[in-house]
């Protein structure tokens, strides 16, 4: 028998859950893409973005996935043949890395792991060898989805401060914008990407790359810049087209607007992250108590590295696997795969899983997921410590 008939929960790290108010604002005719309220409610809309990331600099709109904004990033400010500095603690450190192979920029990687945060005294050292300052960037995954390790920003750029590097710090926020705290002027990044379909609470298809005045200034440096991913013209246009550099995405521009307006009565962006945190030690509180007792541990140990949008598990092959298909097949629960964990002994990652709690997320969301995973754990028979569900209530009850 399955219990999973009713509305599914899709608690992966991304897509993450829509919300009604969302979808219900898409839900519409098509609009005019020339007058009216499409085009009236883009300057509120793009102050807004810049209020989410802590900018007052600019942002430019792509119809595009996180791949697309990472791709965009780089092509503003690197021209094959330049170097720049990957700091790499995930499968999406390295999948930024491969983007800017792919565009001829030659990448240094200094990899972390999958389980601790970049060392900034080690980015430090890197830096300081670099005596002719040949490495252009620095690139550094804010939250990389895979490992759910949690980079600290500022550190990396007192770091590049320390020795004088003049090098862009381009950090990918993909996963953390609207989750994790990201302060992009106080912090000093010089570019940030990001994407509607995590924190944002819209499907995925729009992306957004905010850039400082520096940053601006090396787009001017630039000897050519495709017009597809060319910023200028997205963060400064004469017309509304040049927003998107060409025809509007229509309906993810409303349901965007609405998400906007959602975070907004909240009490703003830091009502969201406190949420988030809040969610993030329930989640964490469950899973130490099963980790007391049997193979489950979580990725990241120090809870200050970890992110407060996904959860990653290590709980030894083949249990990852056999509990995600157990969750979705008998309670309707969605739980992310181990991307980008296979080792030589588990090389289809079934030893691992992750829980995504990002963007339209609540308690009974969170705790009926927790519960989930404990039915599943006691159903496979795989050992694990108890009272998990209590430990997250009793986080939640501090609420």
């Amino acid at each position: 028998m399955t219990l999973s008939n009713g509305r599914p929960y899709l608690a992966i790290p991304g897509p993450s859950v829509m919300p009604d108010r969302v979808l219900c604002a898409m839900h519409r005719p098509g609009p005019n893409i020339y007058e009216g309220e499409l085009v009236q409610m883009m300057p509120a809309l793009i102050g807004d973005l810049k209020a989410i990331a802590r900018t007052r600099h600019n942002v430019a709109i792509y119809i595009a996935n996180g791949h697309g904004a990472w791709e965009a990033a780089l092509s503003n400010v690197l021209s094959p043949g330049d170097a720049a500095l990957s700091l790499c603690t995930g499968r999406f450190g390295h999948g930024w890395t491969e983007m800017a192979e792919a565009l001829g920029i030659e990448v240094q990687i200094e990899d972390f792991g999958m389980r601790t945060p970049v060392d900034p005294n080690r980015v430090e050292d890197v830096l300081r060898a670099d005596t002719n300052h040949r490495l252009r960037a620095v690139m550094l995954t804010h939250v990389d989805t895979s490992t759910s390790i949690r980079n600290d920003v500022a550190t990396v750029r007192a770091a590049m401060d320390a020795v004088g590097h003049h090098a862009l710090l381009m950090v990918d926020c993909i996963a953390s914008m609207g989750c994790d705290p990201f302060r992009m002027d106080d912090w000093g990044a010089d570019i940030a990407v990001a994407a509607s379909q995590k924190g944002l609470m819209v499907p995925p298809g729009v992306s957004f790359v905010f850039f400082n005045d520096k940053a601006a200034r090396a787009r001017s440096e630039m000897p050519r810049v495709s017009q597809n991913w060319d910023w200028m013209d997205r963060a400064n246009p004469d017309l509304f087209y040049q927003y998107f550099g060409g025809t509007a995405p229509t309906h993810h521009l409303y349901g965007l607007r609405e998400a906007l307006n959602m975070i907004a009565e909240e009490g703003g962006i830091e009502a969201v992250w406190a949420r988030h945190a809040h969610l993030a030690r329930a989640v964490w509180a469950a899973f130490d108590r099963w980790a007391a007792d049997g193979p489950m541990t979580l990725n990241v140990k120090d809870p200050t590295h970890r992110s407060h949008a996904v959860t990653s598990v290590r709980i030894g092959a083949p249990h990852g696997t056999a509990l995600r298909r157990w969750t979705e097949d008998k309670t309707g629960v969605t739980l992310g795969i181990g991307l980008g964990m296979q080792t030589a002994e588990d090389p289809n990652a079934d030893g691992f899983f992750r829980l995504g709690h990002m963007g339209h997320v609540n308690a009974p969301m969170v705790m009926g997921a927790l519960s989930s995973i404990q039915a599943g754990l006691t159903a496979l028979n795989i050992p694990h410590g108890t009272d998990a569900l209590a430990a997250a209530a009793q986080v939640i009850s501090a609420a």
